[in-house]
């Protein structure tokens, strides 16, 4: 549909950060979007504050953090794009009060995520870890002692939304007994049984891999005492949340050699770069798989992930689509032939939408669609109108509205 926008596309600022896959560089072209700025690092500091000062639209994947100081510069910006399935990186309140919806793709990396534990569990118990690292260093370890198949062993699943939901029909392809533990009650896929609690899990699972988000709740939630609840000659594998495990308790257990060995994915600490430095203290254990947060680093999950993102920033700028947005009540009105579109976000609060609307009845003007959502904190509105007179008035009196985060005049 050709459409004339308010604010030509070319002159709409895209700042992509951190080598997301070139898909989103592709969509954004070929969706008009040409003033799109692609950088292969991350930014922080007064790099990104200075950088961001005039970008409407941002993507970033997990090492770049917005903080509410450094939305605090962004003077221009409509959305931020997660390319990641997490978005913790991001100030999500903060990002809210100011009227920028986060977008992220929750479900393009699953698969990846999904492989590589289950690669992960065949590898710790069959203790190839500890064999692959003798064997680079002249020693033939050819034995079959602590050494098993994963059919007809437990897996425990911390976590049973998409990732920990994947693993669960993998894993039961493979013939082993899943089981799963999460704080909502979730749908069991085949034959997989919840347990009642985290401490049942741990003690009848062989292997446990952790599926949760960074919360509160989830900080340090496997410990000393939760680490020794699991069976003797378990596995433990993570790659959620690096805060998730505390390594300095799992270090000790491996040191006492109450588990066969762990995969971790995720750190409470990672490097910015390639070029830094990493340490753990993990490192020493030649039974420990390492692995630099990689586990939705696939061509397959990284090209989904930004065409996906991409998608949704482009829906928002063109047409104000909210849907799928993490912070940011949700709504859709589909794009409209011949009228003009206003966007209207503002602080909840009583009377708000009976200004917004008197806006336009007292120029006569008919309101051909509407749609409004709220949460506690904020409303937003969507306005098509028949008539394309009175434009730079009614935005400027949509603005001056009391409690107006943004507005804006979309077509």
């Amino acid at each position: 549909m050709n459409r004339k926008y308010s604010l030509s596309k070319e002159k709409i600022k895209v700042l992509l950060l951190e080598n997301i896959h070139q898909n989103a560089l592709q969509y954004f072209n070929s969706s008009d979007y040409t003033n799109v700025e692609y950088l292969k690092c991350s930014l922080s500091g007064d790099e990104i504050k200075e950088k961001i000062k005039d970008v409407h639209l941002l993507g970033i994947r997990s090492r770049t953090h917005i903080t509410a100081e450094i939305l605090g510069s962004a003077k221009k910006l409509i959305a931020i794009g997660c390319f990641s399935i997490g978005t913790n990186q991001v100030d999500l309140h903060a990002a809210k009060i100011k009227g920028i919806p986060v977008f992220n793709a929750p479900f393009s990396n699953t698969r990846s995520v999904a492989e590589l534990v289950i690669s992960e569990a065949i590898f710790l118990i069959r203790k190839i870890p500890e064999k692959n690292f003798y064997a680079h260093n002249g020693k033939w370890l050819k034995e079959s002692s602590n050494s098993f198949e994963v059919r007809g062993k437990n897996i425990g699943i911390i976590g049973y939304g998409h990732i920990g939901s994947q693993v669960s029909v993998l894993a039961e392809s493979l013939g082993m007994n899943v089981y799963f533990y999460d704080i909502l009650p979730k749908l069991n896929l085949g034959n997989a049984k919840a347990c009642s609690s985290l401490d049942e899990l741990l003690q009848i699972s062989d292997i446990v891999t952790l599926h949760v988000p960074e919360t509160e709740q989830t900080k340090n939630m496997i410990t000393y005492d939760r680490l020794r609840l699991m069976k003797k000659g378990s596995c433990l594998i993570n790659s959620s949340r690096g805060t998730v495990v505390n390594l300095e308790d799992l270090a000790k257990v491996l040191e006492e050699e109450h588990l066969n060995g762990a995969a971790i994915d995720v750190f409470p600490s990672e490097p910015k770069s390639n070029d830094e430095t990493f340490k753990n203290v993990l490192q020493k254990f030649p039974n420990v798989i390492l692995t630099p947060h990689i586990g939705g680093s696939t061509t397959e999950a990284q090209a989904n992930i930004a065409l996906e993102v991409s998608e949704k920033l482009v829906k928002y700028c063109d047409v104000g689509a909210t849907i799928g947005a993490t912070n940011f009540v949700e709504i859709s009105l589909p794009p409209n032939i011949d009228k003009q579109r206003y966007l209207h976000i503002h602080k909840n609060q009583p009377g708000v939408l009976n200004k917004i609307t008197k806006v336009f009845t007292s120029r006569n003007l008919n309101i051909a669609s509407q749609y409004l959502q709220t949460d506690p904190h904020l409303g937003y509105v969507i306005i098509d109108i028949d008539s394309k007179e009175h434009a730079a008035d009614i935005l400027k009196e949509l603005k001056t509205i009391p409690g107006t985060i943004k507005a804006r005049m979309l077509f």
